[in-house]
């Protein structure tokens, strides 16, 4: 194991020293440095290092406690858990795996999961959407075909997603929007050249498929539409010879 305390290890500012200290020990976590069933060095030593006090240092392993990275110990130290026992709804965690060089299994998995919820959410949201949850919908699908560029679809394709689990009206799809932006960030990571005007045409009238079916009160048609969209992605990130599900 590399030396975690080595001059090179990640600081970078936050807004707080406990933002920091949970930064910089959670992304070197996921990272692998120090790797699962590893100790980490002692208070004292982690409060040097980061230039906060015992008690900042003791708040941050709380929230790094609560994401499932770490388990503390008396008498024995603070032990980082393995990968399996991690909490990979929580948004920081699925983050810093993109601070790092994730691997196709973290993608394939990631994906799998958005197969798992979301076409059933869209369903949802054919039963149960308000007339104002489908206008929403709709002007988000209005706004990736006025972006400008991929960042900008991205992040219009990702409120569309939002909207519609806000539109599913159930609150534990409210953790799985994570999930979504994790994934439409690995598009502008992996997926390369840009797309192609046509490609982006394709892609929203990928959404606006969705959002006719939801308008419509057509769960089956939403569902099948959301897999179409996942699958999109999925061949954006693995190309066309690497099945989804």
């Amino acid at each position: 194991m590399r030396q975690f305390l080595a001059k090179g290890f990640d600081t970078r500012e936050s807004s707080s020293n406990h933002g920091r200290v949970v930064g910089g020990l959670g992304r070197a976590i996921v990272m692998g440095d120090p790797p699962s069933g590893a100790l980490l060095p002692g208070d004292e030593a982690l409060a040097e290092r980061f230039g906060v006090s015992r008690t900042v240092l003791r708040e941050a392993m709380k929230t790094l406690a609560a994401k499932g990275l770490v388990v503390p110990r008396a008498r024995v130290g603070t032990r980082v858990r393995p990968r399996h026992e991690w909490n990979m709804f929580d948004a920081q965690v699925l983050f810093w795996h993109l601070d790092g060089e994730p691997s196709d299994d973290f993608y394939e998995q990631l994906f799998e999961m958005r197969l798992a919820f979301e076409p059933f959410a869209a369903g949802l949201a054919a039963r149960k959407a308000s007339v104002a949850e489908v206008t929403r919908i709709q002007d988000h699908v209005d706004a990736m075909r006025g972006a400008t560029d991929e960042t900008a679809l991205s992040a219009a394709d990702l409120e569309f997603h939002r909207a519609v689990f806000d539109a599913a009206g159930n609150a534990f799809f409210y953790s799985v929007i994570s999930l979504v932006g994790v994934a439409l960030l690995s598009l502008l990571r992996r997926s390369s050249p840009e797309p192609r005007p046509e490609q982006v045409a394709a892609i929203c009238d990928g959404h606006q498929r969705i959002a006719d079916a939801i308008a419509a009160r057509d769960s089956a048609r939403a569902e099948d539409a959301m897999r179409d969209v996942i699958a999109v992605g999925w061949a954006r990130v693995f190309g066309d010879d690497r099945p989804l599900g």
